[in-house]
């Protein structure tokens, strides 16, 4: 028996597994550094939001402040989840443990949609009590201020998020992305309440928490999307038809293989899983079969990346 034969291709895996972990270990860095960005704003924007909401009178902002306070909490969610997604295979996730990061958008989603009851609910409240007759306080200049610099901050980390998410391929990120776009929308519709409550007199001052209600509404959208994605991933759900599809017009571009079939595909975290079937002559070698599969192989992490689960099954014709 050849031991060096059967060394280089342990010694081979050994390399990659090494290669693999620096390669998580980096991207958690990145994951951590952008969450921590982005957490650092949301401390300071909440702070400032529940004070200018508290002496501006101003439901609204106390809303956005409470919409800043869920932010905070989803980035401790993602940093905990990223850790953890990152971990290599063992022995009881043959997969690995891309599952926990899709965990943490649907905790991010399901935290956003109690925000959005919370707020709807508050903002209802008090526009029923303003049909009833009562008097509804004019938010002060502060609270709009707050409004409009939480507008610039907010849109602004949002667009450093999605930058990272899509060049770290985190789903996680992604959607904290989109909690801080959300935020900068909640904002939005915060500072034209404030601004109509405040600019157009007393009799308008029911704007404030209509606009606090938009924010709901807002937020609730945002949620549905983001659990509708994180439900579809742990379900197991196909990816999009136009992928499979190029999928197999790949494989079907390889020399000697007709008829690629049986394609079935999910998403684990960050990256896909792949099985397919593939037909070739009946009359060649099992090593050229093999060598053929492993071509299949290459060129579909070569096109999805190299953390792609890829399973193929050789059939004569």
């Amino acid at each position: 028996m050849c031991f060096a034969c059967l060394f280089v291709p342990l010694q081979g895996d050994l390399i990659l597994d090494i290669l693999n972990s620096q390669k998580m270990q980096e991207r958690s860095k990145e994951i951590y550094k952008v969450t921590l960005v982005g957490s650092v704003v949301n401390v300071a924007l909440l702070l400032f939001k529940f004070v200018a909401g508290i002496l501006g009178h101003s439901a609204a902002m106390i809303a956005d402040a409470i919409h800043s306070l869920s932010d905070f909490v989803t980035d401790a969610v993602v940093l905990v989840f990223i850790h953890i997604s990152d971990k290599p295979r063992d022995k009881s996730h043959d997969y690995g443990h891309g599952k926990y990061e899709t965990l943490a958008m649907t905790f991010i989603g399901m935290v956003l949609i109690v925000v959005a009851a919370g707020i709807l609910f508050s903002g209802a409240t008090r526009v029923k009590q303003w049909l009833e007759g009562e008097s509804l306080e004019a938010p002060g200049m502060l609270a709009l201020w707050a409004a409009l610099l939480s507008i610039l901050l907010k849109e602004a980390i949002y667009r450093y998020s999605m930058v990272k998410a899509r060049e770290l391929n985190s789903k996680a990120v992604e959607a904290n992305a989109w909690h801080h776009r959300s935020d900068a929308l909640s904002s939005l519709g915060t500072a034209v309440g404030i601004g109509g409550a405040i600019f157009l007199g007393q009799r308008w001052t029911v704007l404030d928490p209509l606009a606090s209600c938009v924010v709901g509404v807002l937020i609730g959208k945002v949620a549905v999307n983001l659990l509708r994605n994180a439900f579809g991933d742990l379900l197991e759900h196909s990816l999009p038809e136009a992928v499979e599809e190029e999928m197999l017009q790949l494989v079907a571009s390889l020399p000697d293989i007709v008829e690629p079939h049986n394609l079935r595909t999910r998403r684990i975290g960050n990256h896909y899983a792949i099985e397919l079937h593939i037909r070739m002559a009946g009359d060649i070698t099992l090593r050229e079969a093999h060598d053929k599969a492993s071509e299949v192989e290459a060129l579909l992490r070569q096109r999805y990346g190299q953390d792609t689960h890829v399973a193929v099954h050789v059939e004569p014709f």
